[in-house]
Parts: structure tokens; C-alpha cells; sequence
């Protein structure tokens, strides 16, 4: 398995902090951001190969932290050769970028890298062998108007199958929020790429599971713990503090 690590946002939303640095690599708690993420995918013994896409205004700050990390398992900085927002390849645009830029044709575990989450990674790997299907993360969320700024997942509760999709509804019609890690196993490939060859958006990583669960069967762990966005200034200070005090 490969871990594909989506780090080619801009952040606009977190300027002047991310005008030239990634939002991946603030710290909170005293450790960068995506230092925290990274402890989850080292405890997957199967993934033996970690990418990194970034942009071209990044690439330089995340390929001298990877030198520095010097991590158990290897990281290679992909620069996806964008340089601004509004020319930005998009989350599904950089997961092909990078499946083709590395000739990758393994499972792939793909993971946003400006969440801040507290379940296990492992127990979501366990939870796709079991299925041996793409799987989702998703939590039961009753705050309909958070579900309305995340994806949303109807989900089948005889056995977690993805029966209903929707990005940002303005009226949810299921109960499980979507959170931005997805395992897909290989034979999930020519499907991505069939997703993009149709003319879809190449943005928001959750249009693809809507596309996928209606052409092979998907199915969504829900995790008990958090799930933090780290996506604006108050967020950044509330996770800041959160884990400060950790």
C-alpha cells in the first residue's frame, strides 16, 4: 500500500500565515501539523511508501522538512507544478498527478493533511481489509449545520455500505459527515481516471465517492474521537490550545 499525502491547497482562508508557507507545516502543540498525521501512518505496516503532492510554492519548505523527518518509512515531495489557487490541480487532480508521475498501481490510503484527528488510523486500514473495498471515514454528526459544510453519506446500517452521496447539501439527507481519508484498493485506479476522462470536477475529494459508490460497492468506517479543520485563524487557535495543553 502507498500513502498519498494532499498537501497542494493553498490555504487562502489562513492568510498572511500560508501566503508562503504550507498550512501543513504550522505547528500546534509545538510539532507541525502534519507531524501528527504522520505518527498514524507509520503504525500501518503495510504502507511502504509515502508521497507527498504539494505546489510549486511549497515543494522547497516540504522537501527540507522530509530530509529532516528522516521518518521510518520513505517520503518523496511530489511538486505538482502549480504556483497559485486559481491554477491548483484540484484533491483528485493530485491524486492522478501523482499515481501517474510515480507509476504507483497499489492500494492507496489518501489523506488530507490539515485535519487534526484523534482515531486510529490502523483500526480504518483493519476495518478495509475486512471490507477488501473502498472504504470512507465518517462520523454520525446531529449538527445539521455542520453537515451542511461537509459531505454527507447515506449509509446502509446492515453492513456500512455507501448507498447515498452528496457534497455540501443544503438539505443533508443522511447523518454521517464525511471526513477527508479514503482508502482505495488498486482496482480502484482505472476508475479515478475514468472519473476525471468523463469531465467531473477535479476538486473536492468527496465528488469522487459520490461517482464511485455507484459503480463498485463502498463502504464507510465511522470513528468515534475528533476530526479538526484546521481551516481558518479561530480554528488554528482552538486546536493551538487544545493541544498545548496536552
Amino acid at each position: 500500500m502507498k500513502c498519498i499525502l494532499l498537501c497542494a491547497g493553498y490555504a487562502t482562508r489562513l492568510f498572511p500565515l500560508t501566503e508562503n508557507f504550507p498550512k501543513a507545516l504550522l505547528e500546534v502543540g509545538g510539532r507541525p501539523i502534519i507531524d501528527y498525521t504522520l505518527d498514524e501512518v507509520n503504525t500501518i505496516d503495510e504502507v511502504d511508501g509515502i508521497f507527498l503532492v504539494t505546489n510549486s510554492k511549497y515543494a522547497p519548505h516540504f522537501k527540507e522538512w522530509a530530509a529532516k523527518k528522516n521518518n521510518v518509512k520513505p517520503i518523496v515531495v511530489i511538486d505538482d507544478g502549480t504556483t497559485t489557487n486559481d491554477d491548483r490541480l484540484g484533491a483528485i487532480g493530485d491524486i492522478d498527478f501523482t499515481l501517474n508521475k510515480c507509476g504507483i498501481n497499489d492500494d492507496i490510503l489518501v489523506l488530507a493533511t490539515d485535519n487534526l484527528f484523534t482515531f486510529s488510523l490502523k483500526d480504518f486500514y483493519n476495518f478495509y481489509k475486512l471490507k477488501n473495498a473502498p472504504v470512507i471515514c465518517v462520523r454520525e454528526e446531529k449538527n445539521r449545520e455542520l453537515l451542511k459544510r461537509l459531505g454527507v453519506a447515506e449509509i446502509s446500517e446492515e453492513n456500512m455500505q455507501v448507498i447515498g452521496f452528496e457534497e455540501k447539501p443544503a438539505e443533508p439527507k443522511g447523518k454521517y459527515g464525511v471526513y477527508a481519508e479514503y482508502i482505495y484498493p488498486k482496482n480502484v485506479l482505472p476508475i479515478i481516471k475514468e472519473y476525471l476522462a468523463d469531465g467531473n470536477s477535479s476538486d473536492a475529494p468527496g465528488n469522487l465517492v459520490a461517482y464511485m459508490h455507484q459503480r463498485i460497492p463502498t463502504f464507510a468506517y465511522s470513528f468515534e474521537g475528533e476530526c479538526y479543520d484546521v481551516g481558518t485563524h479561530d480554528a488554528l487557535a482552538m486546536v493551538n490550545k487544545l493541544y498545548s495543553n496536552k
